[in-house]
């Protein structure tokens, strides 16, 4: 791409000089834009910056591809793309993606990160709530997700709907991305510091559960917040969802009601997405960030939680910490599996922002899970 093709944006805005490692918040990204560090082929969408992510757009098309890959150490995306290209897919005007294949799309945004620097992406929480697979891929990648030190280059997305058609097009954003400085310190010591500090995470049974420097988060099946109600689980339908939709789908066309268990755990059922929340709520000052760890095989036979980024200011309002659920996203895998209330779902991890935010998670930068509990994804009517 050449350097006609991007555009440096936000040009009035510098770069920290004191900048020291860490994540970047909203300032710092901005700041990363106008020096050039991440390029982009459109114009920034409004709100695309987050408290401390970018949102990551597609770009105008889409490949099917016959499986997902990685490039190794030797080759780019664009090497390996004829290898498995099945057929190419306009999205200017929109494309539905079905259930069952798989999609790679590249980015508008391209980075041209320095010494120091890195980063991590993510689904955003309306992708993941409807249990679509996404991961960002990069030139000599050897990991998803994944953006080492000083990287230049594109950015692609690989997309596999599992439960839903989802209809997307050019410049509708799927996934994020989280960029920091050198490695910021996440030892148990330095996460039971932090919680006693913060609370991070608020749990009436007792003080947080530390362990390999992150947090534990169990699953709410008792139906805590005065109704029966304690998740959904995706009906099969052959309606499409147009992703970037607000409030404009019912609920009952998509979604079964799960309701609290009269005895024993709830059973996940392989090819089963569920919609559940945790026991704990969070709550990430507006200096932090945090990230839920979406798999552990000691954890259980499912995964948990697609999208993983809590940014600075969740769980807060007007400056209170009142803390929030986490969403869960929840799909069995090989085998049924039953999941007991307080059971040990996934854990947070904690990581200090270079600088606080100054633009924290909330309704005033119009964050759609605001005050969440049992949440969703942002297409249906509440």
């Amino acid at each position: 791409m050449s350097d006609a093709d991007t555009q440096p944006l936000l040009p009035e805005l510098a770069l920290p000089r004191d900048a020291q490692s860490g994540v970047w918040p909203a300032q710092r990204l901005k700041a990363a834009l106008a020096r050039g560090e991440i390029q982009t082929i459109e114009p920034l969408d409004s709100q695309q910056v987050q408290p401390a992510s970018i949102d990551l757009r597609l770009g105008p098309v889409a490949y099917e591809i016959a499986a997902s890959f990685l490039p190794g150490p030797q080759l780019t995306v664009q090497d390996k793309l004829p290898l498995v290209t099945q057929r190419k897919i306009s999205l200017e005007n929109g494309a539905v993606l079905k259930t069952g294949h798989v999609y790679l799309v590249p980015l508008m945004e391209t980075l041209q990160l320095r010494k120091r620097s890195s980063g991590v992406a993510n689904p955003k929480s309306s992708t993941g709530r409807l249990d679509v697979f996404c991961r960002v891929i990069t030139d000599y990648g050897v990991e998803f997700d994944q953006i080492p030190e000083r990287y230049t280059g594109p950015l692609w997305l690989e997309i596999a709907p599992r439960s839903f058609h989802v209809k997307v097009r050019q410049g509708s954003r799927l996934s994020q991305l989280r960029l920091k400085t050198g490695t910021p310190p996440s030892s148990n010591a330095f996460i039971r510091r932090l919680d006693e500090e913060v609370r991070i995470v608020r749990d009436e049974d007792g003080p947080a559960n530390v362990k390999d420097g992150a947090i534990a988060l169990s699953v709410d099946i008792s139906a805590s917040g005065g109704s029966d109600l304690i998740g959904y689980k995706a009906r099969k339908v052959s309606e499409e969802i147009d992703i970037d939709k607000i409030g404009h789908y019912d609920v009952d066309t998509f979604w079964e009601r799960v309701y609290r268990p009269r005895e024993g755990g709830l059973i996940l059922h392989p090819d089963e997405f569920h919609i559940l929340a945790t026991k704990e709520k969070v709550a990430v000052p507006d200096y932090l960030a945090a990230d839920m760890v979406a798999y552990n095989t000691m954890v259980g036979e499912f995964r948990v939680h697609y999208a993983g980024f809590f940014d600075p200011g969740f769980g807060y309002t007007d400056g209170i910490a009142e803390g929030s659920k986490i969403v869960l996203e929840v799909r069995a895998h090989e085998v049924p599996f039953m999941v007991e209330h307080g059971q040990i779902v996934g854990r947070v991890t904690v990581e200090r922002l270079t600088h606080p935010t100054d633009a924290p998670y909330g309704g005033a930068i119009g964050s759609n899970y605001h005050r969440q509990s049992l949440t969703l994804g942002k297409q249906f009517k509440r």
